[in-house]
């Protein structure tokens, strides 16, 4: 009998790091670790990432292989500002991804430089997420701590270095903080945001070994290999066998779907963030700003939009309500648009939640399917210019991946089909973050593309839903909606709440 090699996948997301560990031949997920995270509640979005260590240190411990683990490999919320002063200690807590303090930053930036050249060169037209945004921030707000900082990391590098003494970092995760082109870190942005490029990481070319764990008193051996680990989006993209050298049919199996000739399989991910994603083999130039032209981390691209408000936002609506989250009705007029943390696609980030139609006649569960679908909306609009900003055709007749904590739930799988008219598949594998990196550490024993490995695993295997009517009557409300909504964007410049 052949004995299972393992291999640990680690996802350290906003809320709590989980480690998986998988058996490197089957995909067969062996034992799952968690450890909860705490980020601040004030405005800032704010995180010690220390805390990041000693909870991925607990995760890795609980999956119970972490002994006889022959490889490893780190995924990470993206956009995050880790900076590090000479001794590699956090400088202060690391500015998260939803963290919109950056906003007038990022203005300045679009402004000074133009939509068009940022697209071309970063491939994104920045918003207050994008770490360039954060580090202008710090500098104007915080210029002590800036010139304390010796390096500057994004969430998964500072893990992965903790691991293996390495700074690098992937394409896929660098091109989230608008300083990195294909050529490599832009020069000439990072010396307008006062950032030295010798404080960044080495970028890794996709497949790549980081280094070995180090002795230590964690959990892993030491002298095992680590691999480069990449960004949580695209480390899902990974997790469920995308890749644009796949093809139409990147989800690997027929129940996976096939699209036509040039077309892509998107993904839709409902978690504390929502997304729209799909790997595309043309590199995404979005002027408009709606679409990141992310890098994914297998030498393609990973065209997306963001949400700041998902699954968080529905819940919160359902706890003002007194009701649980799956209690929704149909009808009614009410709209809701749920910006409870300003917004991000569309580009609010000095909005506030809104109720508009409310009748005597309308009912709690009502408001809370509204706040589902003003919720969902926003990411199903950004669906076409995701894979048109890649160059895929949208094929209707390809099923829509539905993955993150919200696609286990019946509302929100109900919401989608309603709102997209689309098949729906649901991937029976869960904690496709870490999957994706388990995929990265795996291929570091086999040899293949991660993404042929996750192929081999069947991960985007799952249940299909048939396809109903899309509800165009409701979308065209929510959009009139928004349209109307002029006082939800607060003067520009002006953060929704205290800097």
């Amino acid at each position: 009998m052949t004995t299972a090699r393992i291999v640990i996948g680690v996802d350290s997301s906003t809320q709590s790091t989980k480690a998986l560990a998988v058996d490197a031949g089957t995909g067969a997920v062996l034992g799952l670790g968690r450890a909860e995270h705490t980020v601040s509640t004030g405005f800032g979005r704010e995180s010690d990432p220390e805390q990041w260590w000693r909870a991925l240190l607990r995760a890795v411990a609980a999956t119970g292989y972490a002994e006889r683990a022959e490889a490893v490999s780190v995924a990470g919320q993206q956009h995050g500002l880790v900076t590090l002063d000479r001794a590699g200690r956090p400088v202060r807590p690391a500015l998260l991804w939803n963290d919109v303090r950056s906003a007038p930053q990022a203005e300045a930036l679009v402004a000074e430089l133009g939509a068009r050249r940022w697209a071309e060169r970063a491939g994104s037209v920045p918003t207050a997420a994008f770490t360039a945004a954060k580090w202008a921030w710090l500098a104007a707000h915080e210029p002590a701590a800036a010139a304390r900082t010796a390096a500057v990391r994004l969430p998964h590098d500072y893990l992965t270095e903790r691991l293996t003494g390495v700074a690098v970092t992937d394409r896929g995760d660098a091109s989230g903080t608008g300083w990195w082109t294909p050529e490599g870190y832009d020069t000439a942005l990072l010396d307008r945001i006062g950032l030295d490029v010798a404080m960044l990481p080495e970028v890794l070319s996709p497949g790549a070994r980081a280094g070995v764990v180090r002795g230590s008193d964690g959990p892993l051996r030491a002298g095992i290999p680590v691999a480069t680990g990449t960004g949580d989006n695209m480390a899902a993209a990974i997790g469920l066998g995308l890749s644009a050298s796949a093809g139409s049919g990147a989800a690997g199996t027929a129940s996976a779907g096939s699209g036509s000739a040039g077309s892509a399989v998107p993904v839709l991910s409902l978690g504390t963030s929502g997304t729209v994603y799909a790997a595309t083999a043309g590199r995404p130039q979005d002027v408009t700003g709606t679409v990141c032209g992310f890098a994914d981390a297998l030498g393609g691209w990973l065209p997306l939009a963001c949400t700041l408000n998902c699954t968080l936002a529905v819940d919160r609506f359902a706890t003002l309500l007194g009701r649980d989250r799956e209690a929704v009705e149909p009808g009614g007029d009410a709209v809701v648009l749920p910006y409870l943390d300003g917004e991000r696609t569309p580009n609010l980030p000095g909005a506030s939640g809104l109720v508009h139609g409310l009748r005597h006649d309308t009912t709690a569960g009502q408001l809370l399917q509204a706040a589902y679908d003003g919720a969902a909306h926003a990411l199903l609009t950004a669906l076409g210019e995701v894979l048109r900003a890649g160059g895929a055709a949208d094929d209707p007749q390809q099923p829509l991946l539905l993955i993150g904590g919200g696609a286990r739930g019946r509302a929100w799988q109900e919401t989608v089909r309603r709102l997209s008219g689309r098949p729906l598949r649901i991937p029976a594998a869960q904690e496709l973050v870490a999957l994706g990196a388990a995929a990265q550490a795996a291929a570091l024993l086999t040899g293949e593309p991660a993404d042929a490995v996750a192929r081999r695993w069947g991960t985007a295997d799952g249940p299909l839903l048939e396809p109903v009517p899309r509800d165009d009557v409701a979308l065209a409300k929510i959009t009139d909606t928004l349209h109307r909504a002029a006082t939800l964007q607060a003067p520009a410049g002006t953060p929704a709440g205290p800097a």
